[in-house]
């Protein structure tokens, strides 16, 4: 399969085309945001005969391949041969599997200038079961990974520099600016979860009527989606009608792959971006305190639930204070966390200029954010105002007591 010619300077594969987990749908928005704000071929890559059988087989020899040759070798998806010139490559992979997909593109190297590779996951602990293969790294001239904790080791174990890089979200897509909706939701949560807090907040739910949104089946994030532009509005629709949302580090359910490596999980994007007020854990990292700076981002609760009715009643006793921080988080996150800054900087490293397009949309992350910083203003004279009317009416009745 050859891919038409034209005017496109970064050539970038997907793997939409034959698969479509929940999981993997954030990171098909961001290749949809590069290709908003660059001009950009993407290769959508296709199965061919007896793939899931062939690339079943291709993952289990790879931890046992001493000729380190299996990683570059096809998987079983159809041939594509690029036919013009490019001044970046780039792979963008959740996870360590999707590097194998690269090996359907024949000659990428002699048609494009500079090559960029982006891992998202990938756990320290896991890096000596990798060493068969993590030698394909090299072959990229920059590589990105997404946990700050393994970008020292894993530039130890490859003998070259691996930069971090964290994830993020469409924020154009999840923020409730311009026009704010209304937060029909109480609670929503996403994905991995603490019993204790599900516990508490299904009972609540049944004694207080709240209208809590949560997952009813295990491992949503490995199931299949129709289409991954619909997944994620839906989800953004939902995040940015609700009050409240769980956060907590990634992967909090499984040790045995962490081994207490701790890490910034993508609730805590989605959730600021959508403006709701974030309820959970802050993760306990150097990357968590540089990403989300404000000590308030997320109201702390405990993991077994005891407080996390108490703690939603205190902030619904304060209207005002709840709406600034919503507000705050989603300024924050227009600011910080859309995926046109870690394509800027992806940019940035490997020497390519951005396009009018990534100006553009850069501005109007500024816009946005604008407003929301406006209303954040609006809302803390109202509540400065609020508290000088009560201690003023305090001080009044404490004066006609002493009389």
């Amino acid at each position: 399969m050859g891919i038409r010619e034209g005017k496109a300077r970064i050539c970038m594969p997907t793997g939409r085309n034959f698969t479509r987990r929940a999981f993997q749908c954030a990171f098909y928005e961001a290749q949809d945001v590069l290709s908003e704000i660059d001009d950009v071929d993407q290769i959508g890559l296709e199965p061919g005969k007896n793939f899931e059988v062939r690339e079943s087989w291709h993952k289990r020899l790879l931890y046992h391949d001493f000729s380190k040759r299996l990683i570059f070798m096809n998987p079983g998806l159809k041939r594509v041969r690029l036919t013009q010139e490019y001044d970046l490559f780039v792979v963008m992979c959740p996870t360590y599997w999707d590097l194998l997909y690269v090996g359907a593109i024949e000659g990428w190297k002699d048609h494009c200038k500079t090559s960029v590779l982006w891992i998202d996951e990938m756990w320290v602990a896991q890096l000596p079961s990798y060493k068969y293969w993590l030698h394909a790294l090299r072959q990229f001239d920059h590589v990105f990974i997404g946990y700050k904790g393994t970008a020292r080791p894993l530039s130890e174990a490859i003998g070259k520099t691996c930069h971090w890089l964290p994830g993020a979200v469409d924020a154009l897509r999840f923020t409730p600016y311009p026009n704010p909706p209304e937060r029909l939701v109480d609670v929503y949560s996403v994905g991995r979860r603490w019993d204790g807090i599900h516990r508490a907040l299904l009972d609540g739910s049944r004694k207080r009527g709240a209208y809590y949104v949560h997952d009813s089946f295990p491992s949503i994030a490995e199931r299949q989606v129709y289409d991954h532009r619909q997944h994620r509005e839906l989800f953004a629709n939902t995040a940015k009608r609700s009050r409240y949302f769980t956060v907590a580090p990634g992967k909090i359910n499984t040790p045995e792959e962490t081994h207490a490596q701790i890490e910034v999980g993508y609730r805590y994007y989605e959730g600021q971006a959508a403006g709701t007020v974030m309820i959970g854990q802050s993760p306990d990292c150097d990357a968590y305190r540089e990403l989300f700076p404000r000590a308030d981002t997320v109201v702390p609760v405990q993991p077994d639930g005891s407080d996390v009715l108490k703690v939603l009643a205190d902030l619904d006793s304060d209207p005002a204070h709840f709406s600034a921080m919503s507000r705050r988080n989603a300024a924050d996150a227009l600011l910080r966390h859309d995926w046109l800054y870690r394509w800027k900087e992806i940019l940035r490293t490997a020497g390519i200029e951005p396009s009018a397009r990534l100006a553009a949309r850069e501005r109007r992350l500024r816009e946005l954010a604008d407003m929301a910083a406006d209303s954040v203003a609006a809302s803390e004279v109202h509540v400065n105002r609020s508290l000088k009317n009560r201690q003023e009416s305090e001080q009044s009745a404490f004066a006609g007591a002493q009389s």
